[in-house]
């Protein structure tokens, strides 16, 4: 059974992302397990995990846009900006759909958080989380994201609201209800929360750890793996000749000439038709960044 590639994973809620690591790595009998992007307890979704070498490519894939659906509640804020938490403000509920839809322009495109206190930034080696649970200060941690998609869907109930985002890693879920709310001449929280896409992974094509259990005692668990090759299908290939594999996978550079020129970059790298990793191009001259296959 081939070992290498990205499991992608559908949460439930209840469980942590460092959770669905132990369960990949049982169901796989490989170390050498990652996810690329951690998931709230609390959300579902998409949560691809690396198996195998597939671990190198987390710089590569991490950093990648991902989409969310998520419930708007008005009238109330969290200390966790979530349901979870405990109320620390009360507000009105009477919002119009086009009252929300008047303010979502202004948190397009690029934007400044502010870093919930219930959250795994660190500071002075600290994570925020721990010092709230403590009752210390919490500093003040503001970083840009960007949103290139926010979209009102439908209202859900009195007060709550579902809505659609596409956003930059980092962004959080729950700040946006929080700043709505406050954008609302309210206050808010967000309610239920599904990550629908991370980079080129969906929710369509996940499995639960059932599913995965259930593929294991039929034999067919590779069925649920994502090739390395694939899941670095954005970037570029470059074709080496096959005199080249050796040298190239001893980590010796590759002068490019003529078709193969091409600007500084990531590539998908072959030499003979054969998928080797993850190539750097740098000044015309290819180096192998990442070695996945022999």
């Amino acid at each position: 059974m081939s070992r290498e590639g990205i499991v992608p994973l559908l949460k439930p809620p209840g469980l942590s992302s460092s959770d669905c690591v132990v369960d990949v790595r049982r169901l796989f009998g490989e170390k050498r397990v990652g996810h690329l992007g951690t998931l709230d307890p609390g959300a579902a979704g998409i949560l691809p995990v690396c198996v195998g070498r597939a671990v190198r490519l987390f710089d590569y894939l991490v950093d990648k846009d991902k989409t969310y659906r998520f419930e708007l509640i008005l009238g109330s804020a969290t200390d966790t900006q979530d349901s979870f938490g405990q109320v620390i403000e009360t507000g009105t509920k009477d919002v119009t759909f086009a009252q929300i839809e008047a303010v979502l322009p202004g948190f397009r495109g690029e934007i400044e958080q502010l870093a919930p206190a219930y959250s795994a930034l660190k500071s002075n080696g600290k994570k925020l989380y721990d010092l709230a649970l403590q009752g210390k200060d919490v500093p003040e941690k503001r970083r840009p994201v960007t949103i290139s998609e926010l979209t009102l869907l439908k209202e859900t109930g009195e007060g709550r609201f579902l809505l659609e985002m596409t956003c930059s890693r980092g962004t959080y879920v729950r700040t946006m209800c929080h700043d709505l709310g406050h954008a609302l001449g309210t206050c808010g929280h967000m309610g239920a929360l599904l990550r629908t896409r991370s980079g080129p992974f969906t929710v369509e094509r996940s499995f639960t750890v059932e599913e995965l259990n259930a593929l294991k005692e039929t034999g067919d668990l590779a069925a649920a793996l994502v090739s390395c090759e694939e899941a670095l299908g954005q970037f570029p290939a470059l074709t080496l000749p096959e005199d080249r594999r050796i040298p190239t996978q001893n980590g010796l550079l590759t002068d490019l000439h003529g078709a193969d020129r091409r600007p500084d970059g990531t590539v998908r790298l072959y030499c003979g038709g054969r998928f080797l990793g993850v190539g750097r191009v740098e000044k015309n001259r290819v180096r192998l960044a990442v070695h996945l296959y022999e």
